[in-house]
């Protein structure tokens, strides 16, 4: 049975595939942190989010995250996607670790 955490991670990206913005930014909280791993602070809270991904979508409407795998400890998930269909034709290999606390992803490590 999937926890919360990998629920969520599985929602944020369903909805990243779909370019679905709302959807996608519903399993975060309002004070989202996104690092780059281990510890580079990137940007802080939904607004942010949602400007990076809303331009992110709009300039990549081909782009797909496919999972290759998922481990998931507790509250911890740490995905292995393979970004493709990019608009630069760039493909990419990247791991997302999510930390989520009560019903929301509020911290998101990526390493690239």
């Amino acid at each position: 049975m999937e926890n919360m955490a990998e629920q969520l991670a599985q929602k944020q990206l369903d909805a990243y595939n779909n370019q679905d913005i709302e959807e996608f930014l519903s399993v975060y909280s309002e004070d989202v942190s996104i690092y780059e791993f281990p510890s580079t602070l990137l940007y802080k809270g939904i607004d942010k989010m949602r400007e990076r991904y809303d331009q992110l979508f709009k300039t990549n409407p081909n782009q797909h995250a496919k999972l290759l795998s998922r481990m998931t400890n507790n509250n911890i998930v740490i995905d292995h996607e393979h970004v493709t269909g990019r608009a630069n034709g760039v493909n990419v290999f990247a791991i997302a670790i999510y930390e989520v606390e009560g019903d929301k992803i509020t911290k998101v490590w990526f390493i690239k």
